[in-house]
């Protein structure tokens, strides 16, 4: 139990640091309840799902009417605003998740994270799971370029509260190569979130559906988590455009596809979104792993890196492709017998995928070169045998990798909107 006594106490903690620390206290003691059975439940991002950014703007709050809304176009799964940073939204809570479920509708809670106050941050998204959530959705964006440790420290804390079979959903940016600082390793490694919903908002980006998923999907399957496209209703996009965007998803093997956001979404959107939409007879699908070579930087490098080590190749997990990388890769090619260019493409991506993915605990400094903790599962050099049993990769400890100084190309997704402001409705006290 903490105490702090006196005004000295007082001005050293501050009244707004009182209050979040008792609010962690209380959620920390509700979280103890959660729910087991989370992981057996069917998933939650199968089939058709709409967002709900501020609840008051669609259908004037009126849940009935929001339910007839939901069943009336064919909508299984809502996702729904529960936290941004460290504020929760009282539009989440118990008694709406209740109904909505009891109309047989799925419930996912989403929640704005900045990067600042990652411990708090996994309270909210842990309380949001104690109010019946069926699924977590962590939308991580420019704010979390970076911050290895946080994102680390965040995952790790939600996952504490919440269970490691609880489902989790990362979604941020769809191009991975214009975010070479972004976490992804983190937010999609070990421990992290079980599936991927990238924000492909084609109109916004300015490409064709048909590029945003080729360019999407060719730096996402790296991760090997299940991608579940989130695409637009807002801006306006013409109906065949969404049409569209549902025979893709549907011919790249997507097993559920939501939208962004119900609030901005017009009775012709609706109708896109439902209306039967056929397939795309003969249609081949891009689904090759993006190539990654010398004089590249990013976390696609750090993730290819973390591979190395669990193969067997001490290499520093810096994000930058270098010699060092290059020498490594090209030794890891000629042991799985392929060809050694040094260039990570879609046959060394498949050899390399095998091993499991090496944990790396990020620290603030130290030395330039990872620090092998733990090796026991990994193979040994040119072994060809995958790492993926059940002891698990390497551990390794590193300094924040080089790259995560490296500046965004771009912001791709920066029209849609969803944090930085309160909602509609009065904040949860």
């Amino acid at each position: 139990m903490l105490e702090v006594r006196g005004a000295r106490g007082c001005r050293r903690f501050g009244r707004r640091r009182l209050r979040r620390l008792h609010l962690i206290i209380l959620i920390a003691s509700a979280v103890l309840a959660l729910p087991a059975a989370a992981a057996a439940r069917p998933n939650p991002l199968a089939g058709r799902a709409m967002w709900i950014w501020e609840m008051p703007a669609v259908d004037g709050g009126n849940v009935s009417q929001i339910i007839a809304t939901a069943h009336q176009y064919g909508i299984g799964t809502l996702m729904i605003k529960s936290s941004d940073g460290t504020n929760l939204w009282s539009q989440f809570n118990g008694p709406l998740v209740a109904q909505l479920h009891a109309a047989g509708l799925r419930v996912c809670a989403w929640q704005y994270v900045y990067g600042t106050h990652p411990v708090t941050e996994a309270y909210m998204g842990a309380y949001a799971v104690r109010d019946g959530a069926d699924c977590l959705i962590i939308d991580a964006e420019s704010e979390y370029e970076g911050k290895y440790i946080s994102a680390q420290t965040y995952i790790r804390r939600l996952r504490a509260l919440v269970g490691y079979g609880y489902p989790l959903a990362l979604a941020g940016f769809p191009y991975v190569d214009y975010h070479p600082a972004f976490p992804y390793s983190v937010f999609l490694g070990p421990g992290g979130a079980q599936y991927n919903a990238p924000q492909m908002y084609w109109r916004d980006i300015g490409v064709t559906t048909d590029t945003v998923f080729a360019h999407t999907y060719s730096f996402n399957l790296v991760y090997q988590r299940p991608i579940f496209p989130l695409g637009q209703v807002f801006s306006n996009p013409p109906a065949h455009q969404i049409v569209r965007f549902r025979q893709l998803s549907r011919a790249y093997g997507a097993s559920g596809i939501s939208w962004w956001d119900w609030q901005e979404a017009t009775s012709s959107d609706w109708t896109a979104v439902s209306r039967p939409a056929g397939g795309l007879g003969g249609y081949v699908p891009y689904k090759v792993m993006a190539n990654v070579g010398q004089g590249a930087q990013g976390d696609m490098v750090v993730w290819a890196q973390e591979h190395l080590v669990s193969a067997g190749y001490p290499i520093s997990v810096s994000g930058s492709f270098g010699y060092h990388t290059l020498v490594d890769v090209e030794a890891f090619q000629s042991a799985h017998g392929l060809t050694a260019d040094g260039v990570i493409g879609q046959d060394t991506w498949s050899a390399l995928l095998r091993y499991r993915v090496a944990r790396v605990n990020w620290i603030a400094g130290g030395g330039q070169h990872a620090v092998v903790a733990s090796a026991a599962s990994h193979a040994v050099r040119g072994d060809r045998r995958p790492a993926a049993g059940t002891s698990g990769g390497p551990v390794i400890v590193a300094p924040v990798p080089r790259s995560a100084s490296r500046p965004a190309k771009r912001n791709e997704i920066a029209g849609a909107g969803g944090a930085g402001r309160p909602p509609i409705a009065t904040l949860r006290k």
